[in-house]
This record gives structure tokens, sequence and C-alpha cells, in this order.
């Protein structure tokens, strides 16, 4: 099933919720940990997420190299001049089970900064 979603004025970390719980199937009744549930989530209007408080200057994002002083910050604004859907889909990664399925859940997902196009 295919679930489309406007992000326009959303909280980051509430709609990220959302749409892990969609891409688990936890909204099926035939939900089972172990199995893919066929959702595809379309977000669009990600560039017009809100973040709570002073997260968009204040929170910061590391990623290490694995060499001896390899790592590095970003804060949220420095990520969103980058690419406004990095954030979401970071925060969507990290509230799925890290197994073999999270790689095949986040290919069902769909983030667009702006409108998304109509098919057909």
């Amino acid at each position: 099933m295919i679930y489309k979603i406007d992000a326009n004025d959303k909280i980051l970390g509430r709609l990220a919720a959302e749409i892990a719980a969609i891409l688990r199937g936890k909204n099926k009744p035939d939900f089972l940990p172990h199995k893919l549930s066929g959702n595809k989530v379309i977000v669009f209007n990600v560039s017009n997420i809100k973040v709570s408080g002073n997260k968009f200057e204040d929170k910061i994002y590391y990623r290490h190299s694995n060499y001896p002083g390899g790592i590095k910050a970003e804060t949220y604004k420095q990520l969103v001049e980058k690419d406004p859907t990095l954030p979401l889909r970071k925060a969507v990664r990290g509230m799925l089970p890290d197994n073999k399925l999270r790689a095949k859940m986040l290919n069902n997902l769909e983030l667009y900064a702006g409108e998304h196009k109509k098919e057909n």
C-alpha cells in the first residue's frame, strides 16, 4: 500500500515515528516483526518540516571515519543546507530495527524537498 504524507509544518521526530511505524507495518492487523509489510511511504514538502526549541542551530549530528581523530560533526542547519531530506531520513533510520530488513524498509521511503509530481 502507498501512503502519501505532507510534511508541511510537522515536527521532525513525530513524523519520523509515524513513518517508521508504517514502514514496519505496525498499522496492519497482520503485523509480523520478521516480515516486510510492503508499505511504501512518499513524503513531500520535507523542506518545510519544523523542529522544536533551538534544535535548528543546536542539534548536532556526529559521524566517525573509524580512524583516530576521525569524528565529524554537523549541525542540523548545515545538514538541511546540504540536503533537506537528510535529517528526516536519519531520524526514520534510527527508529527502525537494526537488522537485515532495515535497508529494505528504507528503500520503500521516498522523500521530496518540494511538491511531489503527480503520476498519471
